[in-house]
């Protein structure tokens, strides 16, 4: 329970344990920033680290001159790359040794090759707008590894859903981040990267089984 209770505190004041991380560490904090991406976007059993808000903090770290955003945003963005075609790696390994049998109670080729067939029309939007929905965006990769999705699509679409997501939300948070009503209300602004995203991941999958 202690442990749970740190991570929420965390991630709700990721602000506050970062800038202590930065005065008391100077330059590892690139290093603790790189591994945490990393395993947010890399192991499918981690879903629950601070993504989104990681960023925007970063972000205004580097508007005040406490990081370097062009360091920043090179290591982000090559632990978010990195980190997903681990995820695939992964999914394209130990998928098909989980599923074993064609047509077992794990494994149904039939709806494997619609797996795959959706990962390869539609699975490039799927990995790019995933990239800024919590839990989503660490088992995207991992299904498209599943589905074998082919390598050098998934890859473009890796590099490019990660581009916009470190990019654009460090800048953002370069250039709102220390706002003093956004620094005041950053907490229910996290709370707000977290929840959006899922309400619409629900509201989504609710309205795809009516329809169903």
């Amino acid at each position: 329970m202690e442990i749970i209770a740190f991570l929420f505190d965390f991630i709700l004041h990721v602000d506050k344990y970062l800038e202590t991380f930065v005065r008391n560490y100077g330059l590892w904090v690139y290093a603790l920033l790189f591994l945490v991406i990393f395993v947010e976007t890399g192991l499918v059993v981690m879903p629950f680290l601070p993504g989104d808000s990681l960023l925007f903090v970063v972000g205004a770290m580097c508007g005040v001159g406490l990081m370097s955003y062009p360091l920043s945003v090179a290591l982000l963005l090559a632990a978010a790359v990195l980190g997903n075609q681990s995820n695939y790696a992964l999914g394209r390994h130990f998928g098909p040794r989980v599923f074993k049998w064609e047509n077992s109670r794990l494994f149904n080729k039939a709806a494997f090759d619609r797996a795959h067939d959706f990962y390869e029309r539609y699975g490039g939007i799927t990995l790019v707008v995933a990239r800024f929905m919590p839990f989503l965006r660490t088992f995207a990769p991992f299904v498209a590894g599943v589905a074998r999705m082919t390598r050098t699509r998934f890859t473009f679409f890796d590099v490019s859903g990660g581009s916009l997501w470190v990019v654009g939300i460090i800048t953002i948070g370069y250039f709102f981040g220390n706002f003093p009503f956004v620094k005041a209300h950053l907490d229910k602004i996290i709370w707000a990267m977290i929840l959006i995203p899922g309400v619409v991941i629900v509201w989504g999958a609710w309205k795809s089984r009516r329809k169903a």
